[in-house]
């Protein structure tokens, strides 16, 4: 092989190396895009999920089963009027209880699940007896409502407890689903293990209230009114 071969085929080389060299960066760069894109919607699509657990007292997103949706709507069964769910994640116990009847209201922090909600009620055909809202349940009153339903955690029943003995009105009725409340006596429950919900007439622990320092209830058998199902 010639000099001038030599040099010919090393420019060659030289070329094609260069090439194989930008064509790897590109291909990096598309790929620290599309990584970096798709962590930036992850953090979109999941902060608003995790944001509300992440607070001091949480109400973390855990859709509820089918038999606690039908256990809501088993105990409320002789009941009408307003109902309120707070934290009511995707919508489902508000629809199912337009259904039956109910001026259902949802209460969520997360504005992704309020938004999807509202679609799934509109999909459902009760969008016009359903409301969602982008709330937290410690700035509103709840003294307009008959129905109340539930999905909390412990940390914070013992302080709801107090905010819907001030605001209920005597006959309203509060269904709590997974955590019962911590000092109050159930009046009736139904369903069993995680699928358990717990009733709590509105007159019996407004009359508590008066009658103990918000400790410990020692707990009475349920009134049997017909409207819920004891275990």
């Amino acid at each position: 092989m010639t000099e001038h071969n030599l040099l010919e085929t090393e420019a060659i080389q030289y070329n094609v190396n260069a090439k194989d060299s930008g064509f790897k960066k590109r291909l990096g760069l598309i790929a620290t895009g599309i990584v970096g894109g798709s962590l930036v919607a992850l953090y979109a699509v999941a902060g608003p999920f995790v944001a509300p657990a992440l607070r001091k007292v949480c109400l973390p997103y855990v859709p509820a089963t089918t038999a606690q949706v039908e256990n809501v709507l088993r105990v409320l069964q002789a009941r009408s009027g307003s109902l309120v769910d707070i934290g009511s994640g995707d919508g489902r116990i508000v629809i199912a209880a337009a259904k039956k009847g109910f001026r259902a209201v949802g209460l969520e922090l997360n504005p992704w699940l309020v938004w999807y909600s509202r679609y799934r009620a509109w999909r459902e055909g009760v969008h016009h007896s359903t409301s969602f809202h982008i709330s937290d349940l410690w700035k509103v009153s709840f003294n307009q409502y008959s129905n109340v339903v539930i999905f909390g955690v412990p940390q914070m029943m013992d302080q709801l407890e107090g905010k819907l003995q001030t605001e209920l009105q005597s006959t309203a009725k509060v269904v709590a689903c997974r955590f019962p409340f911590p000092n109050w006596a159930p009046d009736g429950t139904a369903g069993e293990g995680i699928d358990t919900v717990w009733v709590y007439d509105a007159e019996s622990f407004k009359t508590e209230k008066g009658t103990h320092q918000g400790h410990i209830v020692t707990p009475q058998q349920p009134q049997g009114n017909g409207d819920t199902t004891t275990s």
